[in-house]
């Protein structure tokens, strides 16, 4: 399963998990896994492992530290306790809640609005933001740097669009 999350995580283009319901042990492994999370309001997630004598090794133990944060994570992961959407959304690990019959089509939303942007710039924005966690403050600002030259040399349509004060037309991403 590691590996599998792993994949998803590192997919090159974006991906977007819609909660709904519980998402526990593997469920919230492979929701963490994903560049955004989305809730319903009636979603709950957990790492309730330890309560089986594991933990998570999905990759949970790793991903949940670097969404809430370290002290947050340890006592998710050693108390195996269930967070409702609305805590899920205060501490950071989902980006938003909706309602339950709107959690699709809120999705779909972030899924538009990510496509109307540059498509190498997303890619490009994704790989940076993931590698530079692995790394100091100072080998991602470098990383950030190269990106970002790159990208000068092929954004001429957003340049251009936004001269004309037009939607630019990117391809896909």
């Amino acid at each position: 399963m590691q590996r599998t999350f792993d994949e998803v995580e590192s997919f090159e283009k974006p991906t977007i998990a819609a909660v709904n319901g519980f998402a526990l042990g593997g469920g919230c492994e492979l929701a963490m896994s994903c560049d955004i999370r989305i809730a319903s309001s009636n979603a709950r997630f957990g790492l309730p492992e330890t309560t089986l004598g594991i933990l998570p090794g999905a990759g949970g133990t790793q991903r949940i530290g670097r969404l809430v944060g370290v002290g947050r994570a340890i006592e998710l992961v050693l108390t195996g306790r269930l967070v409702p959407a609305d805590e899920a959304l205060r501490i950071g690990l989902v980006t938003a809640v909706t309602a339950p019959g709107e959690l699709l089509e809120e999705a779909r939303r972030t899924a538009v609005t990510i496509l109307s942007k540059g498509p190498l710039a997303v890619r490009l924005a994704k790989l940076v933001i993931r590698s530079g966690l692995d790394a100091d403050l100072r080998t991602g600002l470098v990383v950030e740097r190269l990106a970002q030259s790159l990208l000068y040399t092929t954004a001429a349509e957003g340049a251009q669009a936004f001269i004309d004060k037009r939607v630019p037309q990117f391809g896909g991403i």
